[in-house]
């Protein structure tokens, strides 16, 4: 394949919105940081890139089920690249079959927990992520299996992230959700949700947060939240000297570390708190074939996209 451009060089990798790449890719990525670089393909205008690893000091892991990926961290971690998280998405829509290919959340809570173990409570982000309505989901049993999960993960995490479906934004995957029954929350349903989950986290203690969600939810001590996240770079991994330069972090004798100038992602959406990354994923490679996910076209296309990525050795994720 031809590559086009300069190569790309990020300090920050985000691994990936666009697909489980720890659950379904985690050999070929483990595989492509001893290459030292991997190909990526712009969605917009098709053009294929190389992204060098060379500068890379954080990875940001994003996954409904990254269990394939716990027996590789020791390996990742001795090529040196040590900083990473994992926004780990774990709803609970089993009876609905709103998410059809993963495990059941009774096993990815014993995987979230193990995660949690393994790189520590603050590095594990859990995500319900998004809360959807249906005539056999009202609000409050929303709320029900939020605090179920919750109970579980008490002591495994500290934070949970959520938004609220937007049917409108992702026109592609309207059919879907309609014909599941799903519908989008009211303004004033949206302040219900807010208050039944502040009084849930009294018990929890979580830090709460949006993911680019407009709405002023912090009456009920909720935040605006930046997944890809300077705040929490600078808390977990400020003895990187490389990485604090690029985040902008500082540190002085009377306040500590702080962020200067926050380097938002401009490619994001308007409500998005996240700092510039480069995100390494593909859209239409995601099996896990949620109802709701924007990143795959159509079913058909991305187990032919998987069939073709049996061979670990391609450059690209497709």
């Amino acid at each position: 394949m031809e590559l086009h451009g300069s190569t790309l060089e990020p300090v920050i990798v985000s691994a990936s919105r666009e697909t489980d790449l720890p659950r379904f890719y985690s050999d070929w990525f483990l595989l492509r940081l001893k290459k030292g670089w991997c190909g990526w393909k712009n969605p917009f205008n098709g053009k294929l890139y190389k992204v060098s690893f060379s500068k890379t000091r954080m990875i940001v892991f994003w996954s409904k089920n990254p269990m394939p990926m716990l027996d590789k961290l020791d390996e990742i971690e001795s090529l040196g690249f040590r900083n990473f998280y994992f926004q780990f998405t774990l709803n609970d829509y089993d009876a609905e079959r709103i998410e059809p290919n993963v495990p059941p959340v009774v096993d990815r809570i014993e995987t979230f927990i193990a995660f949690s173990k393994r790189v520590g409570k603050e590095r594990v982000i859990w995500r319900f992520d998004p809360l959807m309505l249906t005539e056999r989901i009202p609000i409050d049993e929303l709320l029900r299996r939020i605090h179920n999960i919750g109970q579980q993960l008490k002591g495994y995490t500290e934070k949970l992230v959520f938004s609220f479906i937007d049917i409108a934004g992702y026109r592609k995957v309207q059919r879907n959700l309609v014909e599941l029954g799903v519908r989008e929350f009211t303004a004033e349903e949206q302040i219900r949700f807010a208050h039944g989950l502040a009084e849930l986290n009294k018990e929890l203690g979580l830090e709460l947060a949006t993911c680019g969600e407009l709405a002023d939810l912090s009456a009920y001590g909720i935040k605006h939240n930046k997944c890809v996240d300077d705040d929490l770079m600078m808390r977990l991994f400020h003895n990187d000297t490389e990485l604090m330069d690029f985040i902008g972090a500082e540190y002085d004798m009377f306040n500590g570390w702080q962020i200067k100038k926050s380097k938002k992602d401009k490619g994001q959406r308007k409500a998005c708190g996240c700092i510039i990354s480069k995100d390494i994923g593909a859209y239409n490679t995601c099996p896990h074939l949620c109802r709701y996910c924007y990143a795959n076209f159509s079913d058909e296309l991305v187990m032919r996209n998987r069939q073709q990525m049996r061979n670990d050795e391609n450059e690209f994720l497709a």
